[in-house]
């Protein structure tokens, strides 16, 4: 009996211990245990993006993207509607410069060159801009930890991120909504250079293999009143994509599969 006592007790500690451990967490603590969250080698996927403006009309693209380094590279062919089958988008990041970022836009025979400057001009007439379709790089950012909160019955972490002057960005700040177990983000508010509420922000995972693998994104331009939803499927993990796959040349090549 005194050993069970003892067990218990050694228990409870481990758990006050483990419970302090995560509660002192700073916001960029946070968010570096996000970024070495394990991710795939490359992925591919069908996505569907639908359009819906303030009148409730909607615009439907089918798209097939393939990517990998955990999205830092990643090429995007547009499939419908049939007047913007063909277009394709090229997305390479880098550490120590500007990212680059291209379109194919074949109605002009030409590749469009998207310059850091333009980072917020909206992707396709979506509510996602080519900043939102990048990755935020540690050191471009403050990340300040807020109270914890609970999204649909998820325990998260709330943290305001805030854009540096290196960064480029078109926002002052996001607010993100972190899963706890998960460490994924379900849930962001971005705020535009007035402060003023810009976009509200939804994300579905599935886990596939060992991956947290984006389902869905939805994102609300609420000064726009217009809204994107991105729904992705039959979606692959590790399939052995060619790192050169990932050039310009390639974005006039649809693939068959």
């Amino acid at each position: 009996m005194q050993l069970h006592k003892g067990y218990k007790m050694k228990q409870l500690t481990i758990v006050i211990l483990f419970g302090s451990f995560l509660f002192s967490q700073t916001g960029i603590e946070i968010a570096k245990m996000m970024d070495d969250r394990p991710s795939p080698i490359d992925m591919s996927n069908k996505t569907k993006m639908v359009l819906t403006n303030a009148k409730g009309k909607t615009r439907t693209n089918a798209m097939i993207s393939k990517s990998m380094d955990a999205n830092k590279k990643q090429i995007i062919w547009f499939l419908e509607p049939k007047d913007d089958k063909g277009v394709a988008f090229l997305k390479i990041e880098h550490d120590e410069k500007d990212d680059e970022m291209r379109m194919w836009l074949p109605a002009f025979k030409k590749v469009r060159r998207i310059s850091s400057k333009k980072k917020g001009d909206s992707f396709m007439g979506s509510d996602l801009s080519y900043e939102d379709m990048s990755s935020r790089e540690l050191n471009e950012n403050d990340y300040n930890r807020l109270n914890d909160d609970v999204v649909e019955g998820m325990e998260c972490y709330l943290i305001e991120i805030v854009p540096r002057k290196v960064a480029k960005s078109s926002y002052s700040k996001h607010l993100t909504w972190i899963e706890k177990s998960t460490l994924v983000a379900v849930k962001e508010e971005s705020y535009d250079k007035r402060g003023k509420l810009e976009k509200r922000k939804e994300f579905k995972f599935q886990k596939l293999k060992n991956y947290y693998v984006i389902e869905r994104v939805f994102v609300e331009d609420v000064q726009k009143k217009h809204t994107t939803e991105v729904m992705f499927s039959d979606v692959q993990v590790d399939s052995g994509i060619d790192k050169n796959l990932f050039q310009e040349k390639n974005l006039k090549r649809i693939p068959r599969d």
